[in-house]
């Protein structure tokens, strides 16, 4: 960190060319040792170099210990983080992973400036995958094995120790030497270099083999296990963590226990010393100093005194991975040439990371960039951006777009190596790309935003006399068609004033909230696909602080984004479906203004009670031929009711406050004789309001943010505030968790007391405190029974259960009882402990 300006209670500091506002210093993070914010914040900044190569490039979840770990009596609260909020600064890099049933973006640990913001809002713990992502935001193989080394009771760190050494032996035997790291918990983490040529299953199941194999020949040590009542006196091999689901704590993080211990690298001689504890972060801090990162061997980090470690073209051993292999990334680019035919480089040999790009004014390490020009089959340019040791590489068909008002393609091509950055000459006919190439500019460039495979803000820097002309700032953006398409816009220059704006922004210190900030340069083309609906988060009154909030109605149909050309409007479902073929009457050019634009709103139908029936609205939601859509029309009429106004005039609208939004679509709308109003805003004491609604028979009130901004996934700046319905249950049995829970309990079975049996009523897996999770094991590990206590429960649920006798008592909220007799999206709201099995009754019919 460099240039702190005390700010009342604030320091604004700024960290690897990046300004930021850190809050709280003096905080104790760690009451038991009086460990403050402060030196959480100059501990991460000391450790950067080597735990950022033990990070970089891998989706990162956070744990956060806002007001800090607690004691033993008091434990302070944790709340486990993935996805990153719209406050987050716009440099921080990351990657948009989807999941099953939804897209997360996490952040990507790959500089300090990153890594000191994680420690502002108060990231304690930071974890990882085994696998990285490609400059495309694609999951590459894990390049890296961890085993998970967990005393059970009874057993401690010299056991693991012991049960390390034998995994060490079995990993040298296929050409892996693993690294131990003291967790910071109890136990040891073992960690081995791949090759990257196998995937996460391949490996879980390696490592799922070697547990098995030390369990076998040594089953008074080590068990592969994960049922607590075998892990007695024992070491768990916890293989699972090799899954791409899974991650497991970086090297180097600090751990949110009671004293802010680390999980550290080590030698294999400390492991034999019997004085080998788990190490706090001073210990830490004085190893680091020394030079000392036995992880180096597995992230290639750089030590004190040393050049990073270089990977070799070696030959690839029969096992898992050998670690001694070329850069993944760059596999695409050496299998499309011949090294022995072009004169393209293929090492980074005269481009180590971070020696070219150093800042003469003492500043940030700019990266470096390179324009080149190709005269190929077809003249075209290639634009190529330094990152994380490979150049990010384009293809310009059109060239450099010189108008802000009109963008030009880009297509997204193989990473290319450092030494391309000089590379000038001519490409051999017969070759891949095969023409000649010169260097059109060259220089440095300052990165606004990064979300890698999706969007790029930047400003380059050019030669006096290059192509460029000086310094032009650009964004690429992903199009959406195909992985390759983009498209790339010229921008204005970032005012100085409205930098310095945001780089004076105060970061969040607790939970993020919504930040209003200014439109800024958009491209003139906007892509209508790029576009994702605002999801809204369940909520109470008890969830609304102390800001402003505008509140609706909500509207119970189908979501739609209405987007408007010049001749055409189209209506776009939540998952990406084109609409409009069933919903004629809201698609008449007439009913909606002339110029361009990009809606919100939600269709509904009408039901005889004069309320929305989502049941009546299923009659129209499938109907894609003509005929049919006609009669439904006829019978089953629809409205749409909007709510939000996202773009207009080609001008993305998506950056500023709701507050501003609704203007403008207030602006925006006028009522026509059209099916289709908007949205309006209810005033009062939301209370009032829920109960009115409630009384109307509706499904509930939305409350927004009026300073949010409009982020396309689900956010807290909106909350849906649905009318409460409780029901106690008997808990009758378990189902395991997976991710960070996988310790603990997934979800709880439930019933209801009916004659001699227990109903079957559905399961709840939400509304715990991570108190209650630490506890509920123990409660319910307490009650076992073999076979299951309820009369009807579906083969699904029954799969992997745990059953328990039915003694417990707890209380849900709900949405509503299904036809089936189930509870329809029960919340856990604690145990009743006042309350027998038999006083449980149906509460609401």
């Amino acid at each position: 960190m460099a240039e702190t300006t005390p700010a009342g209670g604030r320091e604004r500091v700024r960290v690897a060319g990046r300004e930021m506002v850190v809050t709280n210093l003096d905080k104790v993070m760690y009451p038991e040792t009086g460990t403050t914010k402060a030196d959480v914040l100059a501990y991460y900044a000391a450790v950067a170099p080597v735990l950022i190569p033990a990070a970089a490039n891998r989706p990162a979840t956070r744990k956060r210990w806002v007001h800090g770990v607690g004691t033993a009596d008091a434990p302070g609260e944790m709340f486990f983080q993935k996805n990153l909020d719209h406050s987050t600064p716009g440099w921080v890099p990351r990657a948009s992973i989807t999941h099953k049933d939804r897209t997360i973006q996490y952040p990507l640990v790959n500089d300090p400036a990153t890594l000191a913001w994680l420690a502002q809002i108060a990231a304690l713990e930071i974890h990882v995958p085994q696998w990285r992502v490609d400059s495309h935001g694609n999951q590459m193989p894990p390049d890296r094995l961890v085993l998970d080394l967990d005393p059970g009771e009874g057993a401690g760190l010299a056991e693991c120790v012991e049960v390390a050494k034998l995994a060490r032996t079995i990993l040298q035997d296929v050409g892996l030497e693993p690294v131990p790291v003291t967790s910071g918990s109890k136990g040891i983490h073992l960690y081995a270099a791949l090759d990257g040529t196998q995937s996460s299953e391949q490996i879980s199941e390696f490592a799922h083999e070697l547990a098995r194999s030390l369990e076998a020949d040594h089953p008074e040590l080590a068990v592969s296990d994960m049922k607590k009542r075998l892990r007695t006196g024992k070491v768990l091999v916890d293989w699972s963590q090799n899954s791409a689901a899974k991650t497991t704590i970086v090297p180097y993080s600090l751990r949110g226990r009671l004293r802010p211990t680390v999980a550290a690298p080590r030698t294999w001689r400390e492991l034999s010393s019997p004085s080998l504890h788990q190490l706090d972060y001073q210990e830490v801090l004085q190893r680091v100093k020394d030079g000392k990162d036995p992880f180096a061997a597995i992230s290639g980090g750089k030590r004190k005194g040393h050049e990073p470690a270089e990977h070799s073209q070696g030959q690839r051993s029969d096992g898992p991975g050998d670690g001694g292999h070329a850069d993944p990334r760059l596999e695409s680019y050496r299998t499309k040439r011949d090294s022995s035919a072009t004169p393209e480089p293929f090492t980074a040999e005269r481009h180590r990371a971070g020696t070219e790009g150093a800042d003469p004014d003492g500043g940030s390490l700019r990266e470096a960039f390179v324009i080149q020009e190709h005269h190929a089959s077809r003249l075209h340019f290639d634009l190529r951006l330094e990152r994380d040791g490979v150049l990010v590489s384009w293809a310009l068909p059109k060239g450099v777009p010189t108008s802000k008002t009109k963008n030009h393609l880009a297509v997204q091509t193989e990473d290319h190596p450092l030494d391309y950055l000089d590379f000038e000459g001519t490409i051999p006919k017969g070759q891949y790309g095969a023409g000649t190439m010169s260097i059109w500019d060259r220089g440095y460039y300052e990165v606004e935003k990064w979300i890698a495979g999706k969007e790029v803000i930047a400003t380059l820097t050019g030669q006096d006399d290059g192509g460029l002309g000086g310094a032009r700032r650009f964004a690429l953006i992903h199009t959406g068609r195909g992985d390759d398409q983009w498209l790339i816009h010229l921008m204005d220059p970032l005012a100085a004033k409205a930098a310095k704006k945001a780089q004076a922004a105060p970061l969040p210190d607790k939970e993020a909230d919504a930040t209003t900030a200014p439109v800024g340069d958009q491209p003139a083309a906007l892509v209508p696909e790029d576009f994702q609906p605002m999801l809204a988060s369940a909520g109470t009154i008890s969830d609304l602080p102390d800001k402003d909030w505008q509140f609706e109605l909500k509207w119970d149909g189908v979501r739609a984004l209405i987007i408007g050309d010049a001749t055409t409007i189209r209506l776009i479902s939540r998952n990406g479906n084109d609409m409009s073929a069933a919903y004629p009457e809201l698609t008449d050019r007439a009913c909606w203004p002339e110029q361009d634009f990009i809606a919100d709103g939600e269709i509904i139908a009408v039901g005889p009670s004069g309320r929305p029936d989502f049941g009546l609205l299923q009659g129209r939601m499938k109907l894609t031929r003509a005929a049919d859509v006609a009669k439904a029309r006829a019978s089953t009429p629809v409205r749409l009711m909007l709510f939000d106004l996202l773009a207009e005039h080609g001008e993305d609208l998506r950056r500023l406050p709701l507050s501003k939004r609704r203007v403008r679509l207030e602006a925006f709308f006028t009522p026509t004789d059209c099916p289709v109003e908007l949205s309006g805003l209810i005033d009062g004491d939301v209370r009032h309001i829920l109960e009115s609604a409630e009384e109307l028979g509706l499904e509930g009130v939305m409350a927004k943010r009026t300073d949010g901004r409009y982020v396309g996934q689900r956010s807290r700046s909106w909350l849906k505030l649905k009318f409460e319905r409780t029901q106690e249950v008997v808990v009758g049995g378990w189902r395991p968790g997976k991710g960070e829970r996988g310790q603990s309990v997934g979800s709880l079975l439930l019933g209801i007391p009916d004659g001699s049996r227990l109903r079957y009523v559905g399961r709840v897996g939400s509304g715990f405190s991570a108190r209650e999770l630490l506890e509920l094991r123990q409660q319910l590990d307490a009650l076992p029974r073999k076979t299951s206590p309820f009369s009807d429960v579906p083969a699904a649920d029954a799969a992997d259960a745990h059953w328990v006798s039915p003694r417990l008592v707890g209380e849900v909220t709900y949405g509503e009882w299904t036809g089936s007799g189930k509870l329809r999206h029960p919340v856990w709201r604690g145990w009743r402990l006042d309350k027998k099995p038999e006083d449980v009754v149906v509460e609401d019919g």
